[in-house]
């Protein structure tokens, strides 16, 4: 497993019209190291579809697959899960997907469930929120001394998500992450040169730090 990398999210209001494919594939080209399938629409056909299509793309490239909240799913197509706070069992998830699975957890900001999240079985830890979001607006609750902490105290990968782009997410990486969650500072581009050449340096300033 890749310890450190961008971890692209996707979007289904960025993504739309035909998008989805061509930009994770830019953005799998680009350097992106973990993807997660992020839709929360209803319709089960279409998620089985896309995400099927999506674990081919991650397949060719080198790329884990992660379906975000939907258990069923990611057993079916044998790839990892996140889940959110009230989106399921850990301890369920695991079991049911066995020792191997990319697994991980959103800890907000909180260290005690980042803790409670890896003895349940997660394979990485997801903080956040660090800078204002579009996709999920409000007051940024975790700070770099969050992720030192963390740092500090647990072995797993660390994830930090949460208005991430270029210009800021220096600050996370000197505090320790692995992995920068990406998904308006990488999708929401104007085309999908733009989101190569975003993930191209998103990655770059990965390695470099």
């Amino acid at each position: 497993m890749s310890q450190r990398g961008l971890y692209a999210i996707t979007d289904s209001r960025l993504l739309a019209d035909g998008k989805l494919l061509p930009y994770v594939e830019a953005a799998l080209i680009g350097g992106a190291r973990w993807l997660q399938y992020r839709d929360k629409s209803a319709d089960a056909g279409k998620r089985l579809e896309e995400a099927g299509q999506l674990a081919a793309l991650c397949r060719q490239h080198g790329c884990e697959l992660i379906i975000n909240d939907d258990l069923a799913l990611a057993a079916e197509l044998g790839v990892g899960l996140h889940l959110g706070q009230e989106d399921g069992s850990l301890r369920e998830a695991r079991q049911q997907l066995g020792p191997d699975a990319l697994l991980g957890a959103t800890c907000h900001a909180s260290l005690q469930l980042a803790e409670r999240a890896l003895i349940d079985g997660a394979s990485y830890i997801a903080f956040g929120r660090f800078f204002n979001s579009v996709t999920k607006p409000g007051a940024p609750a975790a700070t770099p001394a969050l992720l030192r902490e963390a740092r500090q105290q647990f072995a797993a990968p660390i994830v930090a998500i949460g208005g991430i782009t270029l210009d800021n997410a220096s600050t996370l990486l000197d505090a320790g992450v692995d992995y920068l969650a990406v998904i308006n500072g990488l999708f929401g581009a104007p085309d999908a040169a733009a989101v190569q050449q975003r993930a191209r340096q998103f990655s770059q300033l990965i390695h470099a730090s």
